[in-house]
């Protein structure tokens, strides 16, 4: 990998962490946990699920463990909900909404461009990539005691693996690294955004 793709891959990888790391700290705010609290479900949402797909290649130890810049980006998410959570929850939700699937489009890709290096199948890579992507806010939704919201509404880890295989379609097309990614991102976050615009889910089986 040339270091100006390693370079792009790891702000990639750091925009993710950090509008996780907000995204779990909003939803611990409200579920009335203390600090630690906050922290924890900051750094869950935003890494879990890196160190999961790390894990299953055997790159260990997980990058977010041995790089301080990934545990210090996660952290400083929820500091800045913590204190600032009355003007965060201003934010218009549209504004919200295009954070998140902004950073599942970014951990999207990540994933996929990981396993990929790793010399993982494609399927597989496809996999890891959604892991990376909604891993982290599944661990979140069980340590609140909830069912997560990944397995029971909306078009979200559905977007995560089609933005995986359009990234991978792409890789093994010879397209240039950086505009496979781009695609990928792209696919991800546009579908995550129309699914919510346009009430989309996945069908559920018929109960009777």
């Amino acid at each position: 990998m040339s270091p100006e793709h390693s370079k792009l891959l790891l702000s990639v990888d750091l925009a993710g962490t950090f509008l996780f790391a907000v995204e779990g700290a909003l939803i611990a705010v409200p579920a009335n946990l203390d600090f630690l609290g906050v922290m924890v479900l900051a750094f869950s949402t935003a890494l879990v699920g890196g160190i999961i797909r790390d894990v299953l290649i055997g790159a260990s130890p997980p990058a977010s463990l041995r790089d301080w810049r990934y545990a210090t980006t996660a952290f400083a998410g929820g500091v800045i909900v913590f204190f600032l959570h009355p003007y965060i929850r201003a934010i218009p939700g549209p504004v919200i909404l295009t954070l998140d699937a902004a950073a599942l489009a970014l951990f999207a890709v990540a994933g996929t461009e990981k396993a990929l290096l790793y010399k993982m199948h494609p399927f597989i890579a496809v996999l890891l990539g959604a892991v990376t992507a909604v891993g982290g806010g599944t661990v979140r939704d069980v340590l609140l005691a909830q069912v997560p919201n990944v397995l029971r509404s909306d078009i979200y880890a559905t977007a995560a693996l089609a933005g995986a295989v359009v990234m991978v379609a792409a890789t093994k097309l010879r397209v240039n690294p950086t505009l496979a990614a781009i695609s990928g991102g792209l696919v991800c976050f546009s579908l995550r955004v129309i699914s919510v615009w346009q009430h989309w889910n996945l069908p559920k089986a018929f109960t009777g």
